[in-house]
C-alpha cells in the first residue's frame, strides 16, 4: 500500500506553497539538529555531574562529620568496669553472662535476644525511630560469640568492646570496635557493613576477617581470610588517595600509629584467626609479644625482667584452653627456654 503523502506531485505545487514547503523543511533540519547538540551537551553535562558526585563522595568520606554510632560512642560517658561479659541493651539495662562460651543471638527486628540456649531477653524498639545502640563488652580472661540482627556473626576476643544497632535500618551497617574480633559478614549488596575504629573503617559487603585495634598497641591489624575489604585510614601521612586500601585475601595490613604509615604482607591467615577455638600461633614472634596475649587472655599482669629474654624469639602452638601454668610450662619445653617463672597469688606472672 503506498502512502499518498510521499506520493506529492511538485510540478503542480504553487509558488506560494513551494515557499511554505522550504520553510517548514528548513525548520525540520534545525530543530533535529537543536536536538542532537541538546542530547550531546546533555550527555556531557551528565557525565561531569557523575565525575563531580564521584569526586564530592569521596571528599565527604574523607571530610564527613561523626557517623550516628560514632555521635554515641563519642557521647558515651559511662565506664562499665566488670570481670565478666556484659551486654548493655537498651535504657542501659545491663545483662551479665556468667557462662562460659554462649552464644548471644539477635532476632532480625533487634529486641528478642537469646543467651545460649536457655535464656533471653527482650527490649523495646517499636517506637523508637531513630538508631538503637547495645553493647557487648568483653574483659580480659573472657570471650565471646554475637550474632547480630542481620546474621553477621562476631567473635570477641579478651579486653574488647562491640558497638552495634539492635537491628540496622536503611543506609550502611556499622559497627564500632575497641580491641580485636573476627567477623563473618553476611553478604548484602545495598548495605555495605562498615567496622569502625580509632584510625580505621573498614568496608565489606560479605567476608571473613580480623581486626586488633587495642589501646596499648603500637599498630592497628586487618587480616583478611575471604572475600575483599576497603580500608579507610586516618590522620595518616600518606595522599588522601593512599589512604583508602583494597586487600585481598591472606593479606596483613598494618598501620603503624606512631609514624602512621601502612604496610601489607601475605600471610598465613590462621596464626591471626586460631584464638578463636582457643589455639595460639606463633611463628618467630617475641616471648614479649607472646606474654602480651596471654596477659589478655587469662586476665593476668606478666611482666619479664630481663630484656634479652623479652626480645627472644619462639614458634609452636599453644592450647589456651589449659591453664596458664601449663601453657608456660610448654613455651619452656618447647624452646629449652633458660628462664623461671612465678605465678604469685595475686594474679602478677614474673618471668626472669
Amino acid at each position: 500500500m503506498k502512502d499518498n503523502k510521499s506520493n506529492i506531485n511538485f510540478s503542480q505545487i504553487s509558488k506560494e506553497e513551494k515557499s511554505k514547503l522550504k520553510h517548514r523543511i528548513e525548520r525540520s533540519v534545525y530543530t533535529y539538529a537543536q536536538k542532537r547538540r541538546i542530547k550531546k551537551y546533555a550527555f556531557r553535562f551528565a557525565a561531569a555531574s557523575i565525575l563531580l558526585l564521584v569526586s564530592i563522595g569521596i571528599f565527604n568520606h574523607q571530610n564527613q562529620t561523626d557517623s550516628p554510632i560514632e555521635s554515641f560512642v563519642n557521647s558515651s560517658t559511662s565506664d562499665h568496669q566488670t570481670n565478666e561479659v556484659q551486654l548493655i541493651l537498651n535504657d542501659n539495662k545491663n545483662i551479665e553472662i556468667t557462662d562460659e562460651n554462649l552464644e548471644i543471638i539477635y532476632s532480625n527486628n533487634g529486641e528478642n535476644v537469646a543467651i545460649g540456649k536457655s535464656k533471653s531477653v527482650n527490649q523495646k524498639l517499636e517506637e523508637s525511630k531513630e538508631m538503637v545502640f547495645n553493647t557487648l563488652i568483653v574483659p580480659y580472661g573472657k570471650r565471646s560469640e554475637i550474632v547480630l540482627s542481620d546474621g553477621t556473626k562476631v567473635w570477641i576476643n579478651s579486653g574488647s568492646k562491640l558497638i552495634f544497632p539492635a537491628t540496622f535500618l536503611k543506609g550502611n551497617r556499622e559497627v564500632y570496635l575497641e580491641g580485636e574480633a573476627i567477623f563473618d559478614v553476611t553478604h548484602n549488596k545495598h548495605q555495605p557493613f562498615i567496622v569502625k575504629s580509632k584510625n580505621q573503617d573498614i568496608e565489606v559487603l560479605g567476608t571473613v576477617f580480623n581486626v586488633s585495634n587495642y589501646d596499648d598497641d603500637d599498630a592497628v591489624f586487618t587480616i583478611l581470610k575471604s572475600g575483599s575489604i576497603n580500608l579507610h585510614y586516618k590522620n595518616t601521612n600518606l595522599l588522601s588517595s593512599q589512604s583508602e586500601l583494597k586487600i585481598t585475601p591472606n593479606t596483613l595490613a598494618t598501620y603503624h600509629k606512631e609514624a602512621k604509615t601502612i604496610h601489607t604482607e601475605t600471610v598465613d591467615v590462621e596464626t591471626y584467626f586460631s584464638w578463636r577455638d582457643g589455639v595460639f600461633i606463633f611463628k618467630n614472634d617475641a616471648l614479649k609479644t607472646i606474654m602480651k596475649k596471654l596477659s589478655r587472655y587469662y586476665n593476668v599482669e606478666i611482666s619479664i625482667t630481663d630484656k634479652d629474654l623479652a626480645n627472644q624469639t619462639f614458634s609452636g602452638y599453644l592450647d589456651v584452653n589449659q591453664d596458664l601454668e601449663h601453657v608456660m610450662q610448654i613455651i619452656k619445653e618447647a624452646e629449652s627456654s633458660q628462664f623461671n617463672y612465678q605465678l604469685t597469688t595475686n594474679k602478677k606472672l614474673i618471668i626472669n
